[in-house]
């Protein structure tokens, strides 16, 4: 299209065709063709008043608060602008007489029943409804009658109250419930007068995001159980950070009062998280202030840990690293700190010429797996085809369960699953194909042989999400698929789905495995004694390798046990030295979530007892050993990042808060592990699927209060007609055995789960079926008898 000025001077840059011209209380501006009006003032500054719409979600105009005047034809017109299209040429008025006085009657009609307690509303103080009372309102009431009265109030789950005579029916909660998290347990019910949102009877909002329901409540209806009465926003100071409770690293803002973090909130980041928050790196924040924390060093003493001085406790661990012979130290974790903790601890490695490390512990894929070519989120949600080669993200990475989920709803993805049993996408994926533990690669090919599933992978972008869907299986399993669709499709780019916050940042920059030599490996050093001191940085493999066979023999046979740890767990109480660790929200830095993205986490809080952060305990222990590198602040850790990293000055700029942050690219140099053949199963035996859910005994969650009770019960779960074949009602204990030993647990029903299946949640307490694992083994078979 070609433009003349008002100079005469023709214009022969193209104009994009979805691009409309507008003007705005006089003032002309670019929007895109379909747009409605309401956004397009957002992004230039003219704030038009509401209350049900929200970008992130389908506009319904019920509030009808952003009523302005469009010029048509037939002259003024009042119209929805959260409903109303933007159109070439239109003239948009957002504070005329007539308009103010609509904006005046809605407001006054949301206040007829609304209880104006806003001095004891958790609301009071960031309510717009308050707020555009004040400045949208009239001022005054005509209305005078009695109230609408209800039960105040109804906790509608364990994290979620509800005040329904404060809702103003803007449809903001039931609509993220049922778009956004696909789980439509919150609902208008009644009508007229006596509408009002509930839950359906005996149906608690047990959803995984309902915190989101409360942060996005325009007025104090819903309110979050663990901050209900804690404070006033006037009380709070904020920073922005990350949420490092799994790996997807959703913005986040940490909120404190008192010096005790007191609220979470979603940052709307468009590469990431959409503002939204999963309950549990919501609320797990309880933690952080926890009275279980370890406060002072620890050291053992005829069997027990007791209370030592800083001084001493490092000087035992450094002592301890002295004596150790060559080629004997061993280093687990680090994937739960910051990408500067994990680089010092490196560098202490490197100093130390330790060469058995690993930030994960045997319950991820390979290190290696991060050297193929990488997509981030936002290239699997632009993406045509998404194959799912992992985990049940809803469970286990649920933010960007909800990124494919609206890629699939809305944006035309199209997902196709291999999995061992149903899960969160299974619903909404274009193909799901059920394959047992270890026929990954042999449904992969069965689908690429498929015309119209070819068809499909060609026609555009392919990305394949990988991760560790079963911790009784060998990650090879995965790895094997993985190779047979990249070698179909050359081009298609993998997202890995590691599980902590912080591992693909502490693989990255210097916790990999070097020479094939992993977690698996390290433990089975240390059990055969060639492990003389073992640094665990917040792992605890007795809780999380899947072998713990493997896990109790390697932690005994390590001649000495350096813990660093925020608390007490299975594993750091059995070590002969517990240094205090900085938490989540306790020290600043950096984390890299599982696409590579580095953002920046904050302290907002003052770290409890005498806790230091990893990297000031990595730089006391090399100046004792002999290896001062001058580091006394976090900015000399960063310099030093920036002269050994490339490109670390420009990640670390990108990184500040408020802002999305930058890619880091360096790759481990890892071994690829390879597939080991996976026999037949016996027809009278079950293959074992151990998988990991939401609510666990991890140890964020067990010790913040609002989450504890949310940790289901250990079971087990079988096809209804393997019940039946197993002549045991539901619900009862059964036997179940093999090779490695037996175990007692309850087995349930569930159509989730196929034929010859057994599902076995990991790390819910006794009994505990990773006994039954072995780390060489392929697969996980099991004999299931009724008692």
């Amino acid at each position: 299209m070609t433009a003349v000025d008002e100079s005469g001077t023709v214009d022969d840059t193209p104009r994009d065709p979805d691009a409309v011209s507008i003007t705005i209380n006089g003032r002309t501006v670019e929007a895109r063709r379909g747009e409605w009006i309401i956004a397009a003032a957002d992004r230039t500054d003219e704030y038009i008043p509401r209350f049900c719409y929200h970008p992130r979600m389908s506009s319904v105009g019920m509030c009808r608060q952003c009523l302005v005047e469009v010029e048509g034809p037939r002259g003024p017109m009042m119209v929805v602008s959260c409903m109303t299209p933007v159109a070439e040429g239109q003239v948009v008025r957002t504070d005329t007489p007539q308009v103010k006085r609509a904006q005046e009657g809605m407001i006054e009609l949301l206040l007829a029943n609304h209880p104006l307690d806003c001095p004891v509303c958790d609301k009071g103080g960031e309510c717009p409804l308050q707020d555009q009372a004040f400045s949208h309102g009239a001022g005054e009431s005509r209305f005078v009658e009695e109230k609408r009265h209800y039960e105040k109030p109804i906790p509608i789950s364990d994290l979620v109250q509800l005040d329904r005579e404060r809702c103003i029916l803007c449809d903001r909660c039931t609509r993220f419930a049922d778009e956004v998290a696909g789980d439509a347990l919150i609902h208008f019910v009644q009508r007229g007068n006596n509408t009002q949102v509930l839950t359906f009877p005996g149906e608690p909002f047990a959803s995984h995001f309902s915190g989101n329901t409360v942060q996005i409540c325009p007025v104090g209806a819903l309110t979050a159980t663990p901050y209900r009465f804690k404070a006033r926003p006037w009380d709070l100071e904020q920073q922005e950070s990350t949420c490092t409770t799994c790996s997807v690293g959703c913005r986040t803002v940490v909120q404190s009062s008192r010096d005790e973090v007191v609220r979470v909130l979603g940052v709307d980041s468009e590469p990431v998280n959409h503002g939204w928050l999963c309950d549990r790196g919501r609320f797990d924040f309880q933690a952080t202030g926890a009275d279980a924390r370890v406060e002072q060093p620890l050291i053992a003493r005829d069997g027990e840990l007791v209370e030592t001085t800083w001084a001493a406790a490092l000087e035992a661990t450094a002592r301890a690293m002295r004596m150790a012979a060559p080629g004997s130290i061993a280093v687990l974790g680090g994937a739960r700190g910051t990408n500067e903790d994990a680089f010092l601890w490196a560098r202490l490695a490197d100093a130390l010429g330790v060469t058995m490390r690993d930030a994960q512990l045997d319950d991820g894929l390979p290190a290696s797996v991060l050297a193929l070519a990488s997509a981030t989120i936002a290239d699997a949600c632009g993406a045509s085809t998404v194959i799912m080669l992992a985990p049940d993200v809803k469970e286990e990475l649920p933010v960007l369960h909800l990124r494919l989920r609206d890629a699939a709803l809305r944006g035309g993805t199209r997902i196709v699953e291999i999995t061992s049993h149903d899960t969160g996408l299974t619903p909404i994926a274009w193909r799901s194909v059920t394959c047992e533990p270890g026929g990954q690669r042999t449904a992969v090919e069965g689908l690429l042989a498929d015309p119209e599933v070819a068809a499909q992978l060609a026609s555009g972008p392919v990305v394949v999400v990988a991760g560790r869907p079963n911790l009784a299986e060998s990650a090879g399993n995965v790895m094997s698929a993985l190779d047979a669709v990249l070698a179909s499709v050359p081009s298609a780019t993998v997202l890995p789905v590691l599980r902590r916050g912080n591992v693909r940042g502490a693989l990255a920059l210097g916790l990999a495995p070097r020479g094939g030599v992993d977690a698996a490996r390290i433990l089975a050093e240390a059990a055969l004694g060639r492990v003389e001191c073992l640094v665990l940085l917040g792992a605890d493999p007795l809780a999380d390798v899947p072998d713990a066979d493997l896990a109790r023999r390697g932690l005994a046979g390590a001649r000495y046990v350096v813990a660093v740890d925020t608390f007490l767990t299975s594993s750091s109480s059995r070590a002969d030295v517990v240094l205090p660790a900085a938490g989540w929200a306790e020290k600043d830095g950096t984390t890299t979530n599982l696409e590579g993205r580095v953002t920046g986490v904050s302290r907002r809080v003052v770290a409890r007892g005498t806790s230091r952060p990893d990297w000031m305990i990595a730089a006391e222990l090399l100046s004792l050993l002999g290896h001062d590198s001058g580091i006394t602040s976090l900015d000399d850790v960063r310099a030093l990042m920036t002269a050994s990293v490339t490109g670390w000055a420009g990640i670390l700029s990108a990184a500040a808060p408020g802002s999305d942050g930058e890619m880091l690219t360096v790759a481990p140099d890892a071994v690829r592990e390879q597939p080991v053949a996976v026999p037949p199963r016996n027809s009278y035996e079950f293959r074992v699927v151990m998988s990991r859910r939401l609510w666990d005994r991890a140890v964020r969650t067990s010790h913040s209060p609002a989450l504890a009770g949310l940790a289901g019960e250990p079971g087990m779960w079988i096809h209804p007609g393997d019940l039946e074949r197993i002549g045991t009602p539901a619900g009862a204990a059964v036997r179940v055995t093999n090779a490695h030993g037996s175990a007692v647990v309850r087995v349930s029903p569930s159509t989730a789960v196929p034929r010859g299946c057994a599902l076995v949640p990991f790390n819910l307490g006794d009994p505990d079926l990773r006994d039954l694992v072995r780390r060489v083994d392929p697969v996980t078979d099991v004999r299931i008898e009724s008692i």
